[in-house]
């Protein structure tokens, strides 16, 4: 009974601050009207917080689901939060761990190395000595998740109920998918059962140039993971990497290669790789960190999107379009010759563009755009495919401008 008066309590506590923040971004936009809407929606997400900037980092990634502008704007929900006091952080350690923390930790560092929607991040040495990182979940983020989806579900039936033109269920679907999604991303245990995972599959294929952080289950919890930390630098910081690797080219190819793998060898693969989670380490390997967001890929889509990759290098678009209507959804005919003709249009308008410096927005905006001209609406595992390979794209043409990931014959999927 206490609970469910408690829960109610939170909940209204909730709905009341939401209540005030789109009221009070209300009246902003009435005082100002010149402010620009994508603009004053990512200040209203920064307000209302975990939640709300979970979905603004969502949408600042997902350019093949929102309008750029949008993507644009909330780039700056990927920066650092505000980080919580130590003090906050370490009671939560209290009450997962145990009072006395130094059963576990000989230190703790109470300056964060970083501070996100869901979790801060402290340096710290185990008691036996091993340096590592102790992730550790903000309090009542799972509590704030939980009731502001539950009123985005409601408000999202509502919309479909009052608009002709959205099909019923499609935004609540999309609501409770990413509501799983964050909920998944809240329990820290299914993340070290990720990265275990992931570890066997390394082990069980004899891969050494790639790693991920050990694991220290005494000293984890469902909102503690106390991990190996690892000292090297991001992929984007090449003059450091140069000096990390004598061949940082073959590097990144064998970590592409260790991912791809991963798709048909592990039962997960790593659907976040931006550059905060790949790193460069100091003895050359690539580390892997950060398993809270993972992937699945069905046979289907695993089956088109080799159809796909097969056909990039001959530039054979009307087989790439082709592949792009096999992966997506779509409940009418696609005119591919149409599509292929569009899609080779794009490949020439970046081929020797080298002035776009969001390529990876942009290109994955546009190959969405083309595919909702035709109908075609692309699955979220695609989309997260996409972006890996995008990424790993990225980081490699930095490295090595001539390098393409899609026509070079050390590349594992060449060969699948």
């Amino acid at each position: 009974m206490l609970d469910r008066i408690r829960t109610g309590y939170h909940a209204a506590r909730r709905i009341g601050q939401t209540s005030f923040a789109l009221q009070k971004s209300g009246w902003r936009w009435l005082r100002h009207r010149d402010t620009p809407l994508p603009e004053l929606a990512r200040d209203t997400a920064e307000a209302l917080g975990s939640t709300y900037i979970k979905l603004g980092q969502l949408i600042a990634s997902s350019p093949s689901l929102f309008p750029h502008d949008y993507v644009e704007a909330f780039q700056s929900c990927l920066d650092q939060t505000t980080p919580l006091p130590f003090a906050t952080i370490e009671k939560v350690l209290k009450q997962e761990l145990g009072t006395r923390l130094s059963r576990h930790f000989r230190d703790i560092d109470p300056t964060p190395l970083a501070s996100a929607s869901i979790a801060q991040v402290h340096a710290a040495r185990l008691a036996s000595g091993e340096d590592i990182v102790i992730k550790v979940q903000k309090p009542g983020v799972e509590d704030i998740l939980a009731t502001d989806f539950q009123f985005m579900h409601l408000s999202a039936a509502l919309l479909e109920k009052l608009s002709k033109h959205i099909p019923e269920s499609s935004i609540t679907d999309m609501v409770d998918e990413i509501r799983n999604g964050m909920l998944e991303e809240c329990d820290f245990k299914r993340e070290a059962e990720n990265i275990a995972l992931y570890r066997r599959f390394l082990d069980s294929n004899n891969i050494t140039q790639v790693t991920v952080p050990t694991v220290y289950p005494s000293a984890s919890s469902k909102r503690v993971l106390s991990m190996e930390r690892f000292y090297g630098t991001a992929l984007s910081n090449t003059a450091a990497v140069h000096q990390l690797s004598a061949n940082p080219e073959q590097a990144l190819i064998d970590a592409l290669n260790t991912w791809f793998l991963s798709l048909t060898q592990c039962q997960i693969y790593h659907a976040d790789l931006h550059a905060g989670n790949v790193m460069m380490l100091n003895d050359g390997r690539i580390g892997f960190i950060d398993f809270g967001i993972v992937g699945r890929i069905s046979p289907e889509t695993w089956a088109s999107l080799l159809a796909l990759i097969a056909s990039v290098p001959a530039k054979d678009f009307h087989a790439i379009a082709t592949a792009m209507a096999g992966i997506g959804a779509t409940n009418r005919v696609v005119n591919i010759s149409a599509l292929a003709k569009d899609l080779e249009q794009l490949y020439q308008q970046f081929e020797n563009d080298d002035s776009n410096n969001d390529f990876l927005n942009t290109i994955t905006l546009q190959i969405s755009n083309i595919g909702r001209k035709y109908g075609i609406r692309f699955p979220r595992e695609f989309t997260l495919l996409l972006k890996q390979f995008l990424y790993f794209d990225r980081y490699i043409k930095l490295l090595s401008p001539d390098l393409d990931i899609f026509d070079d014959e050390r590349i594992f999927l060449h060969k699948t």
